[in-house]
């Protein structure tokens, strides 16, 4: 079985920084593409950026420039660097792995237990 423990959350001022990581354990040969989701109150769940086993990664509009995925294959770890946070961030993080590769086959669709980012003066 593959877990995702995710860490970096916080209160944080407008304009402020914080980083966000998560860890998958288990019997990986290699994970295919990582995400990050959130979701803010009353709203749905949005994918907002992603990264492949290549590092080619995907950015909406509203954070691009201020957010950066990056992941590390060898400890099957992916970060997101989160800078100039605004109050309309504030929302859970979710980190997804999706076509991970075990000795066991694939495995598609795991999600981290999600980390809250409040963003507030």
């Amino acid at each position: 079985q593959v877990q995702l423990v995710e860490s970096g959350g916080g209160l944080v001022q407008p304009g402020g920084s914080l980083r966000l990581s998560c860890v998958a354990s288990g019997r990986i040969f290699s994970i295919v593409t990582m995400g990050w989701y959130r979701q803010a109150p009353g709203k749905q769940r949005e994918l907002f950026t992603t990264i492949s086993t290549g590092g080619s990664t995907n950015y909406v509009d509203s954070v691009k420039g201020r957010f950066t995925i990056s992941r590390d294959n060898a400890k099957n770890t992916v970060y997101l660097q989160m800078n100039s946070l605004k109050p309309e961030d504030t929302a859970v993080y979710y980190c997804n792995l999706d076509q991970i590769i075990t000795p066991g086959g694939f495995l598609s669709d795991y999600w981290g237990q999600g980390t809250q980012v409040t963003v507030s003066s």
